[in-house]
Formats: structure tokens, sequence, C-alpha cells
């Protein structure tokens, strides 16, 4: 089993910026892939970014692109999203999400492609 926590969501104004963190625990010594999607009110889960654990490499959907930051850290089995120039939309909670084992595909950008998630935080951007 795997556990993720997320943490860092809260209020900010239109322009800011936050940074998320999502920590796993457990057997995570598969990890192949970790992503963090988000759900607004009334809206579909959908992809922000994601990282693959092994290259490092990253991929955002044009939405985000150029304002979110995805990484990750070994050594705190933790991924981040730094969050810049924050806009009313991008308001929702915020889930991390990963795959354990083998990634056939990268990116991964659908849910189904995830076996574990978080609790979500809550991101929430005033104008």
């Amino acid at each position: 089993q795997v556990q993720l926590v997320e943490s860092g969501g809260g209020l900010v104004q239109a322009g800011g910026s936050l940074r998320l963190s999502c920590a796993a625990s457990g057997r995570t010594f598969s990890t192949a892939a970790m992503a963090w999607f988000r759900q607004a009110p009334g809206k579909e889960r959908e992809f922000v970014a994601a990282i693959s654990w092994s290259s490092g490499n990253t991929y955002c959907p044009d939405s985000v692109k150029g304002r979110f930051t995805i990484s990750r850290s070994y050594a705190k089995n933790t991924v981040y999203l730094q969050m810049n120039s924050l806009k009313p939309e991008d308001t929702a909670v915020y889930y991390c999400a990963t795959k354990q084992g083998i990634a056939t595909m990268f990116p991964m950008t659908a849910r189904e492609m995830y076996d574990y998630w978080g609790q979500g935080t809550q991101v929430t951007v005033s104008s």
C-alpha cells in the first residue's frame, strides 16, 4: 500500500503563488510516476502535471504550462507543485497521485493510469 498526503493549499489572490507538497509513504520503492490532478466544483477531475520518477521528465497541459512546475525529491519521497501567477480558474481541490510499478507510457495524463491517490488539498484563488 502507498499513502499520499497533500499539503500547502490555501487562499491566495490572483497573481500569487503556492507550493503544494505530496508526501508518499508505504511501499513506494517502485514508483514510476507521480502527478497532480485538480477538481473544481461541478467539473471533472483534470490533469495538471506529471513527472517520471526515474528520469525526472515532466509534462503539463497548456492550461498551466509556464505557470506550474512539478518536481520531486527522492530523499523525501515527495512530489511538489509550484504554482505561480495563479488565476481564479485554478481554484480547485488538488490531488496527488502515483503509479507504482511499470509505466508503459509517458506522459500519463489519465486518472485511470494512477493507482494511489491523496485526499486532496484546497486551493482557492480570489480575484
